[in-house]
């Protein structure tokens, strides 16, 4: 056989060809090929990448004979001396992800053992990765939530959005139920909540105001017996009696309430 190349059996009996290559007594898989040409190239492209430092993360790694992510890791292990699956390149103070060849995230390096043990996956334009099997966005684990709108719940400061270490998030809002909006000329925090529409709830000076409002109206969906599952605010900066005097004080609108006693399920 080839140098870094051996052969392998399917289930089924189909023969295919594994390679490897052993680098700075780290032994790394190549991935599997239908030909031992294929795997014999797919060798001598991580040893010409172990050994040339020419070849950098800019380069043309596409049209090398090794997957994109394969060819980052390889760099990375060239250059920092360690060695991980995900296709992740460490700087000074960050590290990149690289997805593809066109879109790389930047996080910060205390960050660096969680994406090293897990894969950024796509789907419709979101990006998320699972956790011991549940799935949920990246821009959640920064508490952008997931209905938020640029601009308005949250922002980058350099205008990357692939770019999500903490000193680039701008948190606008963090709060369920809570935009910033302008109100006859001035700004306020707007509180809202979805029941087939929307249903404006009020107009506040401050975001914890319209964050309690917003749980007193979810309160009041699951009293009528809706099915609805929401969301609910968490507000730690409030005590128990500060939280009670401000949910008391505050009045949800009638035609809401009008709204949910038309639709109050039977026997409640």
């Amino acid at each position: 056989m080839l140098p870094g190349v051996f052969k392998a059996k399917k289930k089924d009996g189909t023969l295919y060809y594994r390679s490897s290559i052993t680098h700075k007594n780290k032994h790394i898989s190549l991935g599997s090929y239908n030909t031992e040409e294929a795997a014999f190239n797919a060798y001598l492209t991580a040893t010409k990448i172990l050994n040339d430092e020419s070849i950098t993360i800019d380069s043309f790694l596409d049209k090398l004979d090794l997957p994109f992510d394969k060819c980052i890791s390889l760099i990375n292990f060239r250059d920092n001396s360690i060695y991980f699956k995900t296709p992740i390149y460490v700087r000074k103070d960050y590290f990149q992800y690289f997805f593809s060849p066109t879109i790389d995230f930047k996080f910060d390096s205390d960050e660096l053992f969680f994406y090293s043990t897990r894969t950024i996956q796509a789907r419709k334009g979101h990006y998320f990765v699972a956790d011991y099997g549940t799935q949920y966005t990246l821009y959640s684990r920064y508490g952008i939530k997931s209905y938020g709108v640029r601009g308005k719940d949250y922002e980058f400061k350099n205008d990357d959005p692939f770019d999500l270490r903490s000193a680039n998030i701008i948190l606008l809002n963090s709060f369920y139920g809570v935009t910033k909006a302008t109100h006859k000329g001035k700004n306020y925090y707007k509180a809202e909540i979805h029941i087939v529409g929307n249903h404006t709830l009020g107009y506040f000076d401050s975001a914890v105001r319209a964050a309690v409002c917003y749980n007193k109206a979810v309160d009041e969906v699951k009293k009528s017996g809706l099915n609805k599952e929401y969301n609910i605010n968490f507000l730690d900066g409030l005590t128990p009696r500060e939280y009670a005097t401000m949910y008391y004080t505050i009045n949800l609108p009638n035609k809401f309430l009008r709204y949910l006693d038309d639709n109050k399920k039977p026997g409640r």
